[in-house]
């Protein structure tokens, strides 16, 4: 992850409420449409595991919120899904834009009229399909991760976007609970603290991929992949330990601690497929070294890097950057240090994820 500024929980629950009028006037942002011959449906899903306590809040159980995207038969009659509900974009444009990312715009934007191209609820395809879980990277949301998902999803996966309470900028649970972010700027620094982000996030997944069966009927067990970027693409390499994972795709997330250990996955190396995907902009020499220490196994890991390109293309705001640099609301120099300056970062990301857990699942849609 980079390092970025957090807001403790007080500060940040002090910018949820109603949005003002003047939302309504303010730039509409759009999601890509997803390419697939399948409609998508989702819905939404909390998982609890009442035998391991909560580190940022205290809690006796560890609750995590999941977004689910699926192939669905039709959607006629069903609405489509906002990308962040009202509460999340009231957060979001107060922390998320100008904070946690400073080349976002802090005014102009109306976070909370973005529509998914996914409908609610809507019917799924019969079956049981191939499944993806992704991990978002440190203090982002689930839902900055939708255009790939949705992509996924439009070509036959089932797909399950993962929040991380207490570290994501904001977490909307099924029931309409609210959660913002309880870390502090120490994760990114202190070896401890960051120790602690990263094990929770490990035994989040974990929990998630033991209980896949209670997340959605279309699942199958038999062919599980996982994909995550920056602090989630760790996430997901280590998942490679679980058996029920198949394949990995790390999109720029390095593979040791703060203190310079190896994750086992980086030491020992795996017969499983992983793929490790960069950008030219944020390339340095921890990836170098800990991406080489996996490389180094020999086995199906395969080394990628994107050009013109930087650390968030991966992630939602490779389409929202154009969209805000052509009203004026992003220069050309805080676009390229958000998402680079390519013109086909959506295409390109979308497709190599794609045809990675097409050629790791053997799947034909």
């Amino acid at each position: 992850m980079r390092r970025r500024t957090f807001l403790t929980a007080t500060a940040a629950s002090t910018l949820t409420g109603a949005l003002p009028a003047s939302a309504a006037t303010d730039l509409s942002l759009r999601l890509p449409a997803p390419t697939g011959r399948w409609h998508v449906g989702t819905t939404t899903r909390a998982l609890v595991d009442p035998n391991r306590s909560d580190p940022w809040n205290g809690a006796p159980i560890r609750e995590v919120a999941l977004t689910v995207f699926y192939p669905a038969t039709v959607v006629r009659g069903y609405q489509r899904a906002p990308q962040l509900a009202s509460a999340a974009a009231e957060v979001f444009k107060g922390l998320d834009a100008g904070v946690l990312h400073p080349e976002l715009p802090t005014s102009g934007v109306n976070w909370a009229a973005t529509l998914t191209h996914s409908y609610v609820d809507a019917p799924p395809l019969p079956g049981r399909r191939p499944t993806l879980l992704y991990s978002p990277g440190g203090a982002d949301p689930r839902t900055i991760g939708t255009s790939v998902a949705e992509e996924l999803a439009s070509h036959g996966y089932v797909v399950l976007t993962l929040d991380h309470p207490g570290e994501a900028s904001e977490v909307v649970f099924p029931d309409g609970r609210l959660r913002v972010i309880e870390i502090g700027p120490d994760v990114q620094t202190d070896p401890v603290r960051s120790r602690l982000m990263m094990d929770t996030r490990f035994a989040d997944l974990r929990f998630v991929l033991d209980h896949l069966s209670d997340a959605h009927e279309s699942i199958d067990l038999r062919r599980v992949g996982v994909y995550g970027h920056s602090a989630g693409g760790a996430t997901a390499a280590v998942s490679l330990e679980h058996p029920q994972v198949r394949a990995a795709a790390n999109l720029e997330g390095y593979l040791d601690t703060l203190d310079g250990e190896l994750y086992p996955i980086a030491e020992h190396g795996t017969r499983k497929p992983l793929l490790l995907a960069g950008t030219d902009g944020f390339r340095d020499d921890r990836f170098d070294r800990t991406w080489s220490a996996v490389l180094s196994h020999g086995g199906p890991v395969r080394r990628v890097q994107l050009s013109d390109a930087n650390h968030w293309i991966w992630t939602d705001y490779a389409a929202f950057a154009p969209q805000l640099q052509s009203a004026g609301l992003m220069t050309a120099a805080a676009r390229a240090k958000l998402v680079g300056a390519s013109h086909c970062g959506v295409p390109a990301v979308r497709r190599l994820v794609r045809e990675f857990f097409d050629r790791s699942l053997t799947f034909s849609g």
